[in-house]
């Protein structure tokens, strides 16, 4: 998988509003009602990580979760760290129905 252009990152990140893009890496930052809410998403998201063999640079400070998600084989952003993000917007925020 190869390392996305600029412009691919701009379109891509149309699509992502909660995620900036600096540093070599898309960016998102989720807050939860209470530390077990952003806990269990962390857990969700974990298996999605395993499915893609792909992990997010993360961290969590109470209810908010911080996400940095770059291809370090590729050093910068590539399809797969969109997927992701496309996975962790899908737990962190489903669609209401």
């Amino acid at each position: 998988m190869s390392k996305l252009s600029e412009e691919e990152k701009k379109v891509r990140l149309l699509r992502f509003p909660d995620w900036d893009y600096y540093d070599d890496a898309i960016h998102a930052e989720f807050e939860f009602e209470n530390f077990k809410d952003c806990f269990s998403a962390m857990s969700r998201i974990a298996f999605e990580c395993e499915a893609l063999n792909h992990h997010p640079d993360w961290s969590n400070v109470y209810n908010v979760l911080t996400i940095s998600l770059s291809t370090h084989s590729e050093n910068g952003v590539t399809e797969l760290d969109f997927k992701l993000a496309e996975a962790m917007e899908t737990i962190v925020e489903p669609e209401e129905e």
